[in-house]
């Protein structure tokens, strides 16, 4: 069966990383294309599945560079829209584990000025999934026309969201206020423990899936780095292990967890509604191939999630 499209909506992040200078005084920056929505925007198309990316994309050399990565992947940018502020940019620090800290210069950026007539004009017949979350949701002045959006693309797709907490940006409560509304959208809720731990600080995993179940989310997801992840339907509990790699870093692991998921539902044609089809076994096989395609972005540098082709290669390897 042929994929149906998934719509990803949110920032693009120029995600700098601090490199060895050259001579004393200086501080050398390797710049790759990031952003939560838009890493997992690329992940998915490189995995095979339709994507698309309603972003709004700056002029500034940022810009261009987001737009090239963003078409290079395969990404469908026919909805992005030219802005004319300036891009988002992320100063990262690695430590000995390749986790990243961000320091983030996003005052009146491109990302989150949507506005109603923007998002009016996008046609969402062809599309199954809509995916969102990280700071689109909660940065103003777009942030509310944004959950408009997401309330009215209900009614004929499935809503995955992804919280992505950024404290630095915004303060956790702000999260907090919002998450049962969101969790009221969305059939797919996917976060970390990281983020976990910021929005109910002290609630064990498990507890958490419950409140977020009763406020609506069907299906919870929450990565947990080496230690795998736990997804829960309407309760019923899939726990998944991690796969075993070489860490370079974990920039953008999560979000390439996200599209793995959505891409592996989507090929089995689970998605487009209230997922009334979806069993614990799919929950399980879809979170077990979106932690291969996590691993293989811890792989390499920076927010770079695999193809499809790699993948294959990967599973003929594991083959005894």
């Amino acid at each position: 069966m042929s994929l149906r499209q998934i719509t990803v909506l949110g920032e693009c992040v120029a995600d700098a990383f601090t490199e060895p200078a050259s001579a004393p005084g200086e501080l050398a920056l390797r710049v790759l294309p990031g952003g939560g929505p838009a890493n997992t925007a690329v992940a998915l198309a490189r995995l095979g599945t339709p994507a698309r990316f309603l972003a709004r994309l700056s002029g500034d050399v940022f810009g261009r560079l987001f737009r090239a990565h963003l078409e290079a992947s395969g990404v469908d940018l026919s909805y992005a829209v030219p802005a004319a502020e300036p891009s988002t940019l992320a100063v990262a620090e690695l430590d000995a584990r390749g986790q990243a800290a961000f320091s983030f210069h996003a005052q009146n950026t491109a990302d989150w000025q949507w506005t109603a007539e923007e998002l009016a004009r996008v046609e969402l017949s062809e599309t199954a999934c809509v995916h969102t979350g990280s700071l689109a949701l909660v940065r103003e002045p777009g942030a509310a026309v944004v959950e408009e959006f997401l309330a009215a693309a209900a009614s004929r797709a499935t809503i995955s969201i992804d919280p992505n907490v950024r404290p630095l940006l915004v303060r956790p409560e702000v999260y907090r206020a919002r998450l049962e509304h969101w969790c009221g959208l969305a059939d797919v809720l996917r976060l970390s423990e990281d983020d976990l731990a910021l929005l109910l600080p002290g609630t064990p995993p498990e507890r958490a899936c419950d409140i977020w179940h009763a406020a609506g989310a069907r299906l919870v997801v929450i990565t947990r780095g080496a230690d795998g992840a736990v997804a829960s339907l309407d309760g019923e509990r899939v726990h998944v292990p991690a796969v075993a790699t070489q860490v370079v870093d974990t920039v953008g692991a999560g979000d390439s967890f996200t599209a793995g998921m959505l891409h592996h539902l989507g090929a089995r044609g689970l998605l487009g509604g209230r997922l009334t089809e979806l069993g614990p076994d799919d929950v399980a096989q879809a979170c077990r191939f979106a932690a291969r395609v996590a691993a293989l972005t811890c792989s390499v540098a920076g927010p770079n999630p695999p193809w499809q082709s790699q993948l294959a290669r990967l599973a003929t390897a594991d083959r005894p």
